[in-house]
């Protein structure tokens, strides 16, 4: 127990053991002056009443502060237990998001590197048939000057010349 209580409690039992030692003259009648009139009544057995009935109102007020405190408390907690529940709900809605947009970009890198694949094999295609075209034109034009060195050399000789692509003589 609190020491507020425990000295609570000790002013109680000291007043009550008070009282009943002291009955006889708590009991004894005086003439009480209430303002407007007069009235015989035993003046500390009304002292004790008011006593006991500020008693009662102080700790009616206790129990409602307290009690006040406690709803007070317990709807803070459901309010920050919704706002936990709130940014829990926002935070895994930020990850859904995060993981979607990864998702959709390494889709699009994925389809970048496809078409990045795909027209790199159509230039790389396309070069290699530039290539062989112009080798190709390269080795005509390379036999048609070796043919036309042959001419002119049997022309100005009248001697046979060997064939450079079948390694024979003529």
């Amino acid at each position: 127990m609190r020491i507020r209580s425990i000295l609570l409690m000790l002013g109680i039992v000291l007043t009550t053991a008070f009282v009943a030692l002291n009955l006889e003259e708590f009991n004894r009648l005086s003439l009480l002056s209430l303002g407007f009139t007069s009235v015989q009544a035993p003046l500390a057995m009304v002292m004790l009443v008011g006593l006991v009935a500020s008693l009662v109102v102080f700790l009616l007020f206790g129990a409602y502060a307290k009690s006040a405190y406690l709803f007070e408390n317990q709807r803070t907690a459901r309010e920050l237990k919704a706002q936990r529940a709130l940014a829990d709900k926002a935070e895994t809605s930020r990850f859904t998001e995060l993981q979607q947009y990864l998702a959709a970009e390494s889709h699009a890198i994925t389809e970048r590197e496809a078409q990045n694949s795909v027209r790199l094999d159509e230039r790389l295609a396309r070069l290699q048939a530039d290539l062989e075209s112009r080798i190709e034109q390269s080795g005509n034009t390379l036999a048609a000057y070796i043919g036309e060195l042959e001419d002119r050399l049997e022309r100005v000789a009248g001697k046979p010349v060997v064939d450079v692509e079948s390694h024979r003589l003529r």
